[in-house]
């Protein structure tokens, strides 16, 4: 019995050594500390989490010990040998699947039908099918920067001095003084303490937003949004929530209701972003800036408001809607724009505080990763901003065409016309009526008086419209009114792309380039085709 007691008595301590001098070895290992207090904290809060993660981890060393394929464990039985004639004919009679679906009759005839301008694209381009010239109401020409004379000469002497492009990303070497002056003059005129500048303007809303959303961040945002807008805040992974397009009372129940939902869960504050358009790509309406500001003050949130279709096309000089308002620019958070549409040069800004514009030089990725806009752009956009600023005539033009068209546009029954008396872009809805063999929705007018649900993007009672019939039927218009000599267009939609699907519209696009009589002529030709088609 002794025997036996001095025999265990000897087991023991040898293992206690074993133990003892694996743990000595263990804290020899760089960063054995900070494993020890992981696991030492992971027992004390969840001891069946430690159990959990020793048997992966045994798991992990089988699968790594074992055989990795099924072939090695049965040396090759289960599997067919070929011979190479064999192989070779298996590989000719293989058809691979197609990248995407075919064309329909319907897609092909509208890709066949867009139209190709020979030269300048200006307010009267010659189209090559025809060989005549046309009124274009179709291109974001609107204060008529696209062949300014001016512009041109200081391109041309700027591709002169840097070549045509940057190769290479701002901070790799494609970082120009042309770039800074750039954005110099954008946030001067904006009256913001600086401006940062992208290459391409759908990237910049889009890598904007990811590069201050983080997860866990709350995001408020139109159910409108254009697609720019929803990719970004999808690549930002913050929780969103949604309220009714256009609707500011909509937005203060949202913004209520998250306060709500915090307090109920006794939730951290956390980082609140107010999103939205200030004139709105997909119908041409625009938001109420003062009271935005006014509901972004009450709740303590952060406002990034896009500009692409306002920034150069309302205000006396072009400011955008912080101008037509009166709103000082300091009160929005983050000011979003485009180049390419306002300045009819290339890429988008965003402009605000200096924190601001310096936090995207390092984490915003569209413009740490894309080669920078090529320096004879940003000049044209520079010169823009000075046309702009010296000669508000060109906004008063703009204004005076877009009163003109919309006298003409507003006597129409047959169509409705959502976007604001002041948008330069008019979009045309074929318009719903009583008979019920109309080609539209019957309860696109029908409303509930019941909130949207703020999670879902799809409100309560959305229109509903068949997409294929009033495509093809504005797409018929569109092709009567180009035979007429004016250029127009339907609003171009990435379907199954977009959270909510907009409604099929005609999309006009006003220019100070063209006289009120050219523009009143132009109107009364689409007014007289929509007349006679839709009567």
């Amino acid at each position: 019995m002794a025997s036996a007691t001095s025999t265990l008595d000897t087991m023991v301590l040898s293992i206690a050594q074993s133990l003892s001098a694996v743990e000595r070895t263990f804290y020899k290992l760089p960063g054995s500390a900070i494993i020890e207090r992981y696991v030492r904290s992971s027992h004390q809060n969840d001891p069946g989490r430690t159990f959990l993660e020793l048997i992966i981890f045994f798991l992990v060393v089988r699968t790594l010990l074992q055989s990795r394929t099924r072939a090695d464990r049965n040396n090759g039985k289960n599997f067919i040998e070929f011979t190479d004639k064999e192989i070779d004919e298996l590989v000719e009679d293989w058809v691979p699947e197609p990248l995407s679906k075919p064309l329909d009759d319907v897609e092909a005839a509208e890709l066949a039908a867009i139209p190709v301008v020979a030269g300048h694209n200006g307010p009267h381009p010659t189209l090559v099918n025809t060989g005549k010239p046309t009124i274009n109401l179709a291109s974001l020409n609107f204060t008529g920067l696209a062949n300014n004379e001016h512009v041109k000469q200081r391109s041309l002497e700027a591709m002169r001095r840097y070549g045509v492009g940057s190769c290479g990303p701002t901070g790799f070497y494609g970082t120009f003084d042309a770039h800074l002056q750039c954005e110099n003059d954008i946030a001067e005129f904006l009256d913001t303490e600086g401006a940062i500048l992208y290459s391409q303007g759908f990237s910049t809303i889009s890598s904007a937003i990811p590069a201050f959303c983080k997860r866990g961040d709350i995001i408020v945002a139109d159910r409108a949004v254009t697609l720019a807008i929803q990719k970004g805040m999808e690549i930002s992974r913050s929780t969103i929530r949604w309220y009714d397009h256009n609707d500011l009372h909509s937005l203060e129940e949202v913004l209520q209701s998250v306060e709500k939902e915090r307090r109920k869960r006794k939730g951290p504050l956390t980082r609140r972003f107010i999103i939205t358009e200030g004139i709105f790509e997909r119908d041409g309406t625009m938001t109420d800036l003062p009271k935005l500001i006014e509901l972004k003050q009450k709740y303590k949130y952060r406002l990034i408001l896009d500009e692409s279709f306002s920034f150069g096309t309302v205000g006396r000089t072009g400011r955008g809607l912080t101008e037509l308002y009166n709103v000082k620019a300091s009160k929005v958070d983050m000011l979003v724009g485009s180049c390419a549409i306002g300045l009819c040069a290339s890429g988008g800004f965003c402009a605000g505080s200096r924190t601001v514009v310096e936090h995207q030089r390092i984490n915003s990725p569209a413009y740490v990763f894309s080669a920078s806009m090529p320096p004879l752009l940003a000049v044209s956009a520079s010169e823009g901003i000075n046309i702009l600023r010296d000669t508000p005539s060109l906004l008063t033009r703009l204004q005076e065409n877009v009163r003109a068209a919309r006298v003409l546009l507003d006597q129409v029954e047959c169509i409705s016309i959502p976007s604001h008396p002041a948008s330069p872009i008019i979009h045309l809805y074929l318009r719903n009526n009583s008979s019920s063999d109309n080609l539209l929705h019957p309860s696109a007018s029908m409303s509930s008086s019941k909130p949207s649900n703020p999670s879902s993007p799809i409100p309560r009672d959305p229109p509903v419209f068949d997409i294929e019939k009033e495509e093809r039927l504005l797409q018929e218009v569109v092709e009567e009114a180009m035979a007429q000599g004016v250029m127009i267009t339907k609003a171009k939609r990435a379907r199954g792309l977009e959270i909510t699907e907009a409604q099929p519209s005609i999309r006009l696009a006003m220019s100070s380039a063209l006289s009120k009589a050219d523009t009143e002529k132009a109107v009364h030709v689409l007014v007289k085709i929509l007349k006679r088609k839709f009567r």
